[in-house]
């Protein structure tokens, strides 16, 4: 028996294991316990390198307190925690923020993002050097993202192949860090035209004595008996520690000797109350100290509880009262405090206490709108623990000391979306007139197929519009990301803004529904997609030079169809489980290689694109027939297609095998229907079907018309040659002339 097969020492090794345990989680969790926010994201110490210590985060919304020497000098934020913009992927982007305590941002770093272009396509540092522009620029400054200069407006670069990404970006930091410096007073809070303020009526005064003023609403009133008070801490720590029991001796009957506070309090700029009150000259002289947009308002009291208490005097601030309006809070320093030396309002009771509380411009006071002040009362639980509890009234001026601004919308910043489409319109306008001209094209093709020369201008012209300005220039390459975006928006929650933010991609995305409906799926990957484009131009430069083109075989053509299919159900799979894997999944697309990128990239994604180019010249489009995952899933709704618009006629396929053999998609079966799932609506077995030198029955017909014409003309030849002898032999000789006959 070994040292461990001991029962009592087998007992004592596991009481020792788990007491080294218990040790090293003690030590563990108070070190956990005081890591500070710098610990969970580093990155905050480059934004605030003279900071000695970083907070944990707090208040609404939540932001970690940086501190040099015991005073903060900033704070840090995560962006998600306020403002939850959906980007291109549908999910937001949460930034690292910090600002200062001047409203300048010292420093943004993105921490989390699922965009597909950004993951797999363009590199982190384009980022980075995106958000470090921002750096310096203060929190109420309108930034915008490229596009044209724009008064008021401070422009930012953007990223290239990345537009949507980073103007969601650009409103996420302005957002998040506007709402953090506002809750801390950092900078004020930015009102709409519906919140202009309403304006007092300085012409409006009338006599009025402390009756009238308490009766229509101009002076309100807080009481509080002693037994109100122990009841609001009636259940805490605190209940029964205060000294309000009062001894009412020597009190005339009738009168209360109970009171905790019996407080007024009143709105001072209106001069019915404010000259009534304070009388003439000390109302003067008050209103020539206030700036534009400063506000007066009187506290008065008697009571055994003061409102002012004496924390202004060691620390500056009157902790007992504030204000609220709105989701504002508004607070009373000893500079924003002026005595009120007396009340001159006739029949005013005798008040111990009596102030004047300045709110100062950067809180946007409306007078007009309903606004209550805050009693805080406090009690001592121990020598160092307290507890507080507030009483609250409301204070809404009589309509007729102000004047209401007219109604009028709320100028709220406009959404994104607009913005993006303002800046460019240049590009919404060339996209619009190529789309008008191919629904020309389309609507027109009956006619324009009989000139094959023109149907091939236009069809090449065409695709260079869309390679070099709708990929090259606009960006406006679809992908199978978008479908599934699309898709995962619809289980997780829809939002129009996500995609009229790009407004190429939107306008052809709405321009591909309303074709898969009335043509299908051959007008996107045959006119519209530029990597399609960019295998057809190459592949008809190869033709032109002679370049051999290799087709498989039926039979292998139409298994080969199947793989794209299958990739779109593995793509549509992984995306249930994780969009971000099946975007990662989805670079079997080279659309952001090729064309978002132009070829700009690592090596191995280059190679892929050029590699399916340069297949492209001896096997037409060869990725577009085989591979192409977008393909499968227009050609899936494409089904439910309106119309057939590619004639045929009852010879294609028996025998006629011209436009299977030409069809550099192959989508013409030896039976000589069409699979408009396939065919990508070139036109060119519309040109051989009105060729009548090409497209056998009309040949035939050709022939049997000209046969007929030269049998016509012909008959009309002999007609005429029959005429002419007949009438040579009809004709009398002329006198004088005998021949040798008649002789």
């Amino acid at each position: 028996m070994t040292l461990g097969q001991i029962p009592q020492y087998d007992n004592l090794i596991r009481r020792g294991l788990l007491s080294l345990v218990t040790i090293a989680l003690l030590l563990i969790l108070p070190l956990s316990a005081l890591a500070g926010f710098d610990d969970k994201y580093p990155q905050i110490r480059d934004m605030f390198p003279e900071a000695d210590r970083f907070g944990e985060l707090e208040g609404e919304p939540p932001a970690a307190a940086v501190y040099k020497d015991d005073e903060v000098i900033g704070y840090v934020f995560e962006s998600s925690d306020s403002v939850k913009i959906p980007a291109y992927s549908g999910k937001p982007v949460n930034l690292l923020i910090g600002i200062d305590m001047q409203g300048l941002i010292t420093g943004t770093r993105v921490i989390e993002h699922h965009e597909p272009i950004l993951l797999v396509g363009i590199p982190e540092e384009s980022l980075d050097r995106f958000a470090d522009q921002y750096i310096g620029h203060s929190v109420t400054e309108r930034i915008k993202v490229g596009g044209r200069e724009r008064e008021g407006r401070t422009h930012v670069d953007a990223i290239t192949g990345a537009t949507v990404t980073v103007i969601v970006i650009n409103r996420t930091i302005l957002r998040s860090a506007r709402k953090v410096s506002e809750s801390r007073g950092i900078t004020s809070p930015r009102r709409s035209a519906a919140h202009e303020p309403a304006k007092v009526r300085e012409e409006v005064f009338e006599q009025a004595d402390w009756t009238y003023l308490t009766g229509n609403g101009a002076i309100r009133r807080m009481l509080l008996s002693n037994e109100d008070v122990e009841e609001a801490f009636k259940g805490t720590e605190a209940e029964d520690r205060g000294n309000v029991k009062s001894i009412c001796t020597a009190v005339p009957t009738g009168e209360r000797c109970d009171i905790f506070i019996d407080l007024y309090y009143t709105y001072l700029n209106a001069p019915t109350i404010g000259r009534n009150l304070l009388g003439e000259s000390q109302y003067n002289r008050l209103m020539a100290e206030l700036k534009p947009s400063e506000h007066a308002i009187a506290v008065m009291a008697n009571g055994n509880y003061s409102f002012k208490g004496s924390g202004y005097v060691r620390g500056g601030i009157f902790d007992r009262i504030n204000l609220a309006q709105g989701d504002q809070q508004i607070s009373f320093r000893d500079l924003d405090y002026y005595r009120l030396q007396d009340v001159y309002l006739e029949g005013a009771p005798e008040l111990s206490e009596k102030a004047i509380f300045i709110i100062r411009d950067q809180y946007a006071f409306d007078p007009g709108e309903e606004w209550s002040i805050s009693l805080l009362v406090r009690r001592a639980t121990g020598p160092l623990d307290s507890t507080f509890t507030d009483f609250t009234a409301s204070y809404e001026i009589p309509p007729k000391y102000v004047t209401q601004p007219p109604p009028a919308e709320a100028a709220e910043e406009e959404p994104m979306w607009v913005e993006v489409w303002y800046d460019r319109t240049f590009q919404i306008v060339i996209l619009a007139i190529g789309l008008v001209v191919l629904t020309l094209i389309l609507f027109l093709q009956d006619w324009l197929v009989r000139y094959p020369r023109l149907v091939g201008y236009l069809r090449t012209g065409f695709l260079l519009y869309t390679l070099f300005v709708i990929g090259w220039y606009m960006l406006g390459q679809l992908s199978i990301v978008n479908v599934l975006t699309f898709v995962s928006s619809l289980i997780s929650g829809f939002s129009w803004e996500s995609f009229l933010i790009d407004p190429v991609m939107f306008i052809l995305w709405s321009f591909v529904a309303v074709t898969l409906l009335l043509w299908g799926r051959g007008i996107y990957c045959g006119w519209l997609c530029p990597f399609g484009a960019l295998q057809k131009l190459v592949n008809q430069v190869a033709v032109k030079f002679k370049v051999p083109q290799y087709n498989f075989p039926s039979l292998v053509h139409d298994r080969l169809w199947a793989v794209k299919y299958i990739i779109l159900l593995a793509l549509f799979g992984i995306s249930l489980g994780s969009l971000s894997t099946a975007e990662y999944y989805a670079e079997v697309e080279p659309f952001k290689t090729a064309i978002t990128l132009r070829f700009d990239r690592q090596w191995p994604f280059f190679l892929y694109a050029f590699g399916l180019v340069v297949i492209s010249a001896f096997n037409c489009k060869f990725y577009c027939k085989y591979l192409c995952p977008l393909g499968a899933a227009l050609a899936v709704p494409a089904r439910l297609r309106l119309f057939d618009w590619l004639r045929r006629r009852k010879e294609c396929g028996h025998p006629c095998q011209i436009c299977a053999n030409e069809c550099e998609i192959q989508a013409i079966h030896d039976t000589g229907e069409i699979n408009v799932n396939e065919c990508h609506f070139c036109l060119d077995c519309q040109v051989t079907y009105w060729d009548s030198h090409k497209c056998p029955p009309l040949v035939d017909r050709r022939r049997k018309h000209e046969k007929a014409a030269r049998t016509r003309q012909q008959a009309q030849w002999m007609e005429k040659a029959s005429d002419t002898q007949t009438g040579m032999k009809a004709a009398p000789l002329p006198a004088g002339n005998t021949s040798e006959n008649d002789k």
